[in-house]
């Protein structure tokens, strides 16, 4: 089954959970090929929600087997085996749970799609509470005091109770995972299962014929003399609805109002509220985002002398579409007759340089774009490096630049990973939430991987490596290694 297919019926289920359709929801995520560790989460508390144990049990250990980090399983594992009266194992678990917390508070599973925050103090109820099943009622009572140094204003309460409990030795309610709260699917990988159409409807600019608003084909038409020679450009703008932005943040909509987008996106606002929210277009959906996770776009138009007609990069309206990183680079037209150099790297970008540049000129460009010495960079004419198509000190140059095609030339680059025979300090990341690509060029890693980063790319996106892949990724999902202590 193919991701996208898992994706839509990961949605569908969800939904059928909402409107109460338990058992059609199960019958759903039964059917998913390959769950992941979320799905089969999914699949356990259903089954938990029937009292089928057996089942449950099945799908909370398919969800640990893969994701080991996953604290929110072992959990709910653990109440399962605490249902069917195995208290050892039920005890392991909500240890295990535990455990996987790292000394923290708390965690938030709101950015992985589950609207739950899983609380050290309440595990540490449970491990009490198993405990005392066991009969060792003075470990419950250590886990409870313990439970103390993790507690919440919210939670100090439950904790008081089960500590008077476990002090006159009778058993207390354990702390439940609320019914019919899901995992779901990522928002913005749900939208993109719609079709868009990215080109849109073909709109008449301007035309020699009155009130023409057709703009399909058909034959030529007799001309009008005297008509005009070319568009004003206010007739290009008025042809896009709404003023233009682009996404700042990701934004997760929390009603049905409201619209999901993510940095990058292109939106065009309608209507601007007192309130700092904006009504908004995108891909043919409208919605409400907040206005300071906006900025204004200028899309730029190039009009050409002497033809009927205006032209603007397609990259203008969806940069995620382009291929270069620094697209603007790329498609610019140059003024002072420079060549516009394209460089294929791990991801790719444009310099421009002024016409028969010398290599010292070339290479200082792009190293500054890489963020490496020229002495780690190796260019070369094709994508294998050999001696005839490596690019150095000694390169006649005019040779180079007569591969040209106008102003544009194409090369590749690699670098070395050390630097007049010093190793470069790396610098590292390690992942705090599991991230699976969408794109090619993504790179997928689970939660507690560590990622060598390569390059930084903008404020949200790093590129950078794991597990031998190369590829970018948000910088919201990682944290630094600290280095030496620092």
């Amino acid at each position: 089954m193919s991701f996208v297919d898992t994706l839509r019926q990961w949605d569908t289920a969800v939904t059928c959970v909402e409107r109460q359709d338990l058992s059609q929801a199960l019958r759903i995520f039964l059917a998913i090929q390959e769950p992941n560790s979320k799905i089969s989460f999914d699949i356990g508390c259903l089954h938990l929600l029937n009292q089928d144990l057996d089942a449950a049990e099945k799908a909370f250990d398919c969800s640990i087997r893969k994701d080991e980090h996953l604290a929110v399983a072992f959990f709910q594992r653990g109440m399962t085996f605490y249902k069917k009266k195995r208290y050892e194992e039920s005890l392991a678990d909500f240890q295990h749970a535990f455990k996987a917390l790292r000394g923290n508070q708390l965690i938030d599973y709101k950015a992985l799609g589950l609207r739950y925050k899983l609380y050290a103090c309440e595990v540490l109820i449970n491990v009490a509470l198993a405990e005392a099943q066991l009969g060792h009622w003075e470990k419950a009572h250590e886990s409870l005091v313990k439970a103390l140094n993790y507690k919440t204003d919210a939670k100090l309460n439950i904790i008081d109770k089960a500590l008077d409990s476990a002090l006159k030795q009778k058993l207390f309610k354990p702390v439940e995972f609320p019914s019919k709260v899901l995992f779901k699917p990522n928002k913005h990988y749900v939208a993109e299962l719609e079709k868009k159409d990215y080109l849109g409807k073909a709109k008449v600019v301007a035309s020699v014929v009155p009130q023409d608003a057709f703009s399909g084909f058909a034959p030529l038409q007799p001309q009008v003399e005297d008509g005009p020679t070319r568009p004003k450009e206010p007739e290009v703008l008025r042809a896009l609805e709404g003023e233009p932005h682009t996404v700042l943040f990701e934004f997760v909509p929390e009603t049905s109002d409201e619209l999901a987008v993510v940095p990058g996106n292109i939106v065009f606002v309608l209507q601007k509220g007192a309130d700092n929210w904006a009504s908004v277009i995108f891909n043919e959906r409208r919605g409400l985002v907040p206005y300071n996770y906006l900025e204004p776009l200028e899309i730029h138009l190039a009009s050409k002398q002497n033809e009927g007609r205006f032209s603007f990069h397609f990259c203008d309206l969806i940069p995620s579409m382009c291929p270069f990183i620094n697209c603007q680079e790329e498609h610019k037209q140059p003024t002072d007759n420079s060549y516009i150099v394209k460089v294929r790297f791990t991801f790719n970008f444009a310099v421009s340089v002024p016409p028969g540049s010398p290599y010292a000129i070339l290479i200082e460009k792009i190293s500054k774009k890489l963020n490496r010495p020229p002495t780690a960079i190796t260019l070369s004419l094709t994508s294998e490096a050999t001696e005839q198509s490596i690019i150095n000190a000694s390169t006649e140059m005019e040779s180079v630049w007569s591969r040209a095609s106008g102003v544009h030339i194409t090369l590749w680059c690699t670098t070395t990973e050390q630097t007049d025979g010093k190793p470069e300090s790396e610098t590292h990341f390690v992942a705090l939430h599991s991230y699976v690509s969408s794109n090619p060029e993504d790179l997928s890693f689970h939660q507690g991987d560590t990622i060598t980063l390569l390059s930084r790319v903008n404020q949200d996106w790093l590129e950078g490596q794991c597990n031998g892949n190369t590829g970018i990724f948000p910088a919201s999902f990682v944290e630094k290694v600290p280095v030496n202590g620092q």
